[in-house]
């Protein structure tokens, strides 16, 4: 089972919300070594007729016949590639800085030629970003700049030549993080519980694995409903009357 598996929910060993009376359960504190995210920003846009030219091209595009018919498109990678990165601290402003740099997002283009052909290839477009960040002082361990992005492209037009070009209207989600690699104290529980896997349709035969080896007696199953009803109150007689 995974660690959200209906059979393994209440394990206090694995991963999951918890209150007040779970931080009791805090048994040390812990140095652990990750990239600690300084500052971020987030920006969406959707660019109209942006140029796009195809390469790669599988099968090879001597075999199409044109015109193209655009099908889709989107990015291949969560990370961008960053190019031509400025970083310039602005006096005015201690701790930011003026960050500018383009970003290149990698593409899957794929598109039918005039006999329903079909054929895909790799382009890429790229996008200048000139943002105000916080950017902590230099230090042993450097800061970096890292980007995070996903496009997919709403519609596109073919543009005849020699090499496979399409202008598409392209929707992008653009992240850009100053991270540093730290070691970083925390509070933790102690190591997780790794439960072991559920198999795919284990649970036919678990209504079946959960009966009991042998029937129940009466007596057990008055004592069972006994602790499961609800205390009735004694009603007397002369109280039924009164009423």
């Amino acid at each position: 089972m995974s660690f959200y598996s209906y059979k393994n929910e209440g394990n206090e060993r694995c991963p999951g919300r918890i209150g007040f009376d779970g931080l009791r359960r805090i048994t040390e504190r812990v140095c652990i070594q990750v990239n600690k995210v300084y500052d971020s920003c987030l920006q969406q846009e959707t660019l109209d007729n942006v140029r796009v030219i195809v390469k790669d091209v599988t099968p090879p595009s001597s075999g199409f016949t044109p015109p193209l018919t655009f099908l889709s498109c989107r990015s291949t990678s969560v990370k961008g590639k960053l190019v031509g990165t400025k970083i310039e601290r602005i006096p005015e402003r201690p701790n930011f800085a003026r960050v500018r740099t383009k970003v290149e997002i990698p593409l899957e283009v794929s598109f039918e030629d005039a006999n329903g052909k079909r054929g895909s290839g790799c382009a890429v477009i790229v996008i200048p970003k000139d943002v105000v960040m916080f950017v902590p002082d230099e230090s042993v361990i450097p800061f970096e700049l890292e980007s995070v992005v996903n496009a997919i492209c709403v519609s596109g037009t073919f543009v005849p030549g020699d090499a496979v070009r399409f202008d598409v209207d392209i929707c992008i989600t653009i992240i850009l993080k100053i991270i540093a690699r730290v070691e970083l104290l925390i509070p933790a529980f102690g190591f997780c519980e790794i439960p072991p896997c559920e198999e795919f349709a284990e649970n036919v035969c678990d209504e079946f694995f959960r009966l009991p080896l042998f029937p129940p007696q009466l007596e057990d199953i008055r004592a069972r409903e006994s602790n499961l009803d609800p205390v009735k109150p004694v009603i007397r007689p002369n109280e039924i009357d009164a009423e």
